[in-house]
């Protein structure tokens, strides 16, 4: 009768085995999966000084913060998605046309939550006084930021190639639209963080050029910022 016994009791010894290796697989999985984060988009209006109002909102905003394959503190990825739009009502003009950046900026323990038409992150970021964003980087330059400490960078994700006036290649960043109002969207952009050895945040930004008869302005809205690990 001490055989049964004993067997009775490794078979139990092994299924608590095997449902303590099943409770660690259970808690440590979602440390390399992917976490998607929702973000609330912007709105924003101004009237220009020839009494055009425009109206810029970001809306559809989201993020994918997916474990970098360089699998080191020092390496960041994200996909991130959104749509920008433009609507724009004619004051004391006949014609309205412009165009749309759609941009990010990311840093590395540096406080990008400044921003505003006439505002916005620094520290490598350039944003003039008329509200036009100057970016560090241009084209798809996200896939491969290096930054240190203290340091940011912005980026325009948009890279549309069409031929210049020589029929050479060349690349737009922005979306040009025409009677008052236009958009853009982008879906899985790849924002790429290598050597950022703290806290890393990113923020997306919508610039807009406006020209109408009289002027030509430049409307930025801002993104909430969000933690890219």
């Amino acid at each position: 009768m001490t055989i049964p016994h004993l067997t009775a009791r490794a078979a139990s010894t092994g299924a608590a085995a095997v449902a303590a290796t099943a409770l660690t697989l259970f808690t440590t999985a979602p440390a390399t999966a992917d976490t998607v984060v929702p973000l609330p988009g912007a709105d924003l209006t101004k009237t220009l000084s020839d009494g055009t109002t425009v109206h810029i909102w970001l809306d559809g905003e989201s993020a994918n913060i997916n474990p970098s394959m360089g699998a080191t503190p020092l390496h960041r990825n994200a996909w991130v998605s959104g749509t920008g739009h433009v609507d724009i009502t004619a004051g004391n003009t006949a014609s309205t046309t412009g165009l749309i950046y759609p941009g990010y900026v990311v840093g590395c323990q540096v406080a990008i939550n400044g921003g505003g038409v006439n505002g916005g992150p620094t520290a490598g970021v350039t944003v003039g006084s008329n509200g036009s964003v100057t970016p560090s980087l241009s084209g798809n330059a996200g896939a491969n930021l290096s930054l240190g400490p203290g340091q940011a960078q912005s980026f325009y994700i948009l890279d549309r190639e069409k031929p210049d006036g020589f029929g050479a290649d060349s690349h737009k960043t922005y979306n040009s639209f025409t009677s008052g109002s236009g958009s853009v969207a982008w879906a899985d952009e790849t924002i790429g963080l290598n050597g950022c050895a703290g806290y890393a945040q990113a923020r997306a930004f919508v610039s807009v050029e406006i020209d109408t008869d009289t002027i030509t302005s430049w409307v930025t809205i801002w993104g909430q910022p969000f933690s890219i690990g």
